[in-house]
């Protein structure tokens, strides 16, 4: 099937509360503008640099979200255009966020990246990390960052038990934070599910799916 038509099946898939990130890290520009005529207008990449080059020679009513691992050192190259922060996994990255975010004078969406995983490889922190982080006196002080809900990535694992357990793990996390709701913190997001689960990802509860092989085809 074309990117065209992989994208309306999904979307005729997911209910109308979820929204799709097409992952389109790897793919030319070309597919990215399909799937943009087709009506998709939120893409993720998990590196900056392509990301910023894309976001200059693409249309601007774009929302643009970094889903990977993200360096503080790298902040600035974005920090004029993303739209959210999925991977935000420490108290010293959400301040580099803020202090880039001021300089563009913009607020940045962010979510808690928070660990549900068993494999070492997955980034994130742990719960408390994150429940000190939301009633920190110092992340108050931000004003141009909103922590805007959690993110998490399940095992890489055909055990659908253990990826449900994991999801749930997420959606706990993030029904005890949003009770800690702050000025600057007001969750509505939980961000789970890829090409392979998102289906049970939406069923634990996620509002936000992170799709790419299955619109675009394997990655490059």
């Amino acid at each position: 099937m074309s990117i065209t038509e992989n994208l309306n099946h999904i979307k005729a898939s997911i209910p109308s509360n979820v929204s799709l990130v097409a992952v389109s890290k790897t793919k030319p520009v070309s597919d990215l503008m399909e799937a943009y005529h087709a009506g998709q207008r939120i893409f993720g990449e998990n590196k900056i640099q392509e990301m910023a080059e894309k976001f200059e020679v693409m249309p601007k009513d774009i929302q643009w979200h970094m889903i990977g691992h993200v360096q503080r050192n790298k902040v600035k190259d974005m920090a004029k255009f993303v739209t959210l922060i999925h991977g935000v996994d420490s108290f010293k990255l959400l301040k580099e966020i803020n202090k880039q975010a001021e300089k563009h004078d913009r607020i940045i969406d962010c979510l808690l990246q928070i660990k549900i995983a068993s494999e070492d490889s997955k980034f994130g922190m742990t719960f408390e990390n994150a429940s000190e982080i939301t009633q920190s006196s110092k992340v108050l002080e931000f004003k141009n960052v909103r922590i805007t809900g959690v993110m998490g990535m399940a095992t890489l694992t055909n055990d659908e038990k253990q990826i449900e357990n994991e999801f749930n793990r997420l959606k706990f996390a993030f029904n005890a934070l949003k009770a800690l709701q702050s000025e600057n913190n007001t969750l509505n997001t939980i961000s789970m599910g890829m090409s392979g689960d998102y289906k049970l990802a939406i069923n634990c509860g996620s509002t936000m799916v992170r799709v790419g092989s299955s619109i675009f085809g394997k990655r490059n």
